[in-house]
């Protein structure tokens, strides 16, 4: 979407949300069942992913007419995968079971990334019972194979890299110019997938706003990497002003206890506007998720924290002068191309650079604080417990948590390809407060 449009979106909804969030109806579940044209469609992540990377593509499903209903993740700890299968695959099996009484389809449809196309091969291998509920399979940047898997048709998407790589029997389609994460999230990728899935091409590939409409959102509070949903916690849902960032209203328009898988929502919220969702733990820093508008409703929502003092966020250095910023987007970051390339400015500077973004880097994570609490910004080098991480990199960035910057922190995205988009959030001390920013890949 260009940027003035969304713009304009952003600051129509702001202005309107006070009066409307109390109006806006949520549409019954029962439209899945009412829907039954339409298979199921399951998406399993690669590793250290989640339900995130699909979130594009089901809002583009859904675009196309798709009940949300049905668009579903199968979520598994990623770093486990060897031990958990027998488990990985009986969940599976509970979960198709489940669509199809719901919706009274035939089969679903499977669709899988990178370490999750082993999984998915596996299954789909492991039993001609299992194989006979899936229509179609979609193999996105992972596992080559020598045959379709468990005989299913099949759809095979490879990034750059080997262009050897295939699924022999299958459909091979190649996108050279697209990174791995990228072959999930991207409109070409959706084309492809769709036209497979519906065998007809998609009426569009953009995400179709639901202008001054009902959307719901729900999702999960998941640890990283994974996927352990967070307990003992509570959810704040703040609608926030497109320009500042900040609050609109001192009292949560929404606040639930998480517990269980972390599961929260369905969630009313006016779909052009902003929100922050915060979660709240006893002992821990309060952690803020910022978000560009959802645009429609959206139940792939994944808020990513760890326990305290564990994981990377336990390697982050806090203090009363910076904010702490995490970003992320689900098509990765290239810092060493150039004009072909991205940039993203924090407080007016461009951070990406060849040392800490490398297009081989594959980087859809950043973590960006003040290294040391020195007030120095030192972008010569990535920070190494960061940067070894798979996906992931870490830059030593001072961010004021002073009023120097007006009580804000103004990121500003250029997407390559072209578009610019500016996210603007507090600037939360990180000794109490921790932040996540969420760009979209689109």
């Amino acid at each position: 979407m260009h940027t003035s449009l969304r713009s304009l979106l952003s600051v129509v909804a702001g202005v309107v949300l006070a009066a409307s969030l109390s109006a806006v109806a949520v549409p019954g579940a029962a439209e899945a069942a009412a829907t039954p044209a339409y298979r199921p469609v399951i998406f399993v992540h690669g590793s250290a992913g989640s339900a995130a990377q699909f979130e594009t593509q089901a809002k583009r499903l859904a675009s196309n007419g798709y009940p949300i209903d049905i668009i579903e993740a199968h979520e598994y700890d990623s770093p486990s995968v060897a031990t958990i299968l027998p488990q990985v695959y009986a969940g599976l099996d509970a979960r198709i079971t489940r669509l199809l009484a719901a919706t009274g389809a035939d089969r679903v449809d499977l669709v899988a990334h990178s370490l999750g196309t082993f999984v998915s091969q596996g299954y789909l291998n492991s039993s001609p019972e299992r194989a006979a509920r899936v229509a179609h399979y979609v193999n996105l940047d992972g596992r080559p194979a020598t045959s379709p898997p468990g005989g299913v048709p099949t759809l095979a998407i490879w990034g750059e890299g080997d262009p050897a790589r295939a699924v022999v029997g299958a459909t091979n389609v190649h996108l050279p110019d697209q990174s791995h994460t990228q072959t999930v999230s991207s409109a070409e990728s959706f084309t492809e997938i769709f036209g497979f899935l519906r065998g007809s091409a998609p009426h569009t590939t953009r995400i179709v706003p639901q202008l001054f409409g009902a959307a719901r959102v729900s999702g999960r509070a998941v640890l990283f990497p994974s996927n352990v949903g967070v307990t003992g916690a509570t959810l704040e849902v703040y609608p926030v002003s497109p320009l500042t960032g900040g609050r609109l209203s001192h009292r949560p328009a929404h606040r639930q206890s998480l517990g269980g898988d972390g599961s929260f929502g369905p969630l009313p919220v006016l779909a052009t506007a902003r929100y922050e969702f915060t979660i709240v733990r006893p002992g821990a820093a309060t952690h803020h998720f910022y978000f560009q508008p959802f645009l429609r409703s959206d139940s792939f929502l994944r808020l990513a924290t760890s326990e305290p003092g564990e994981g990377l966020s336990g390697l982050v250095e806090t203090s009363d002068r910076h904010t702490a910023l995490t970003i992320q987007r689900q098509k990765e970051w290239w810092g060493d191309q150039g004009d072909a390339g991205d940039h993203l400015w924090i407080n007016g500077r461009d951070v990406l650079n060849a040392a800490n973004t490398p297009r081989a880097k594959r980087t859809i994570g950043i973590f960006a604080f003040d290294d040391g609490s020195d007030g120095v910004t030192d972008l010569t080098a990535p920070l190494p417990e960061f940067f070894s991480q798979t996906f992931i990199t870490g830059m030593d960035v001072f961010i004021p948590a002073t009023p120097a910057h007006l009580g804000l922190v103004r990121i500003t995205v250029g997407q390559r390809g072209g578009g610019h988009e500016v996210i603007n959030v507090p600037n939360w001390r990180s000794s109490t407060d921790r932040v996540t920013v969420s760009v979209d890949d689109f």
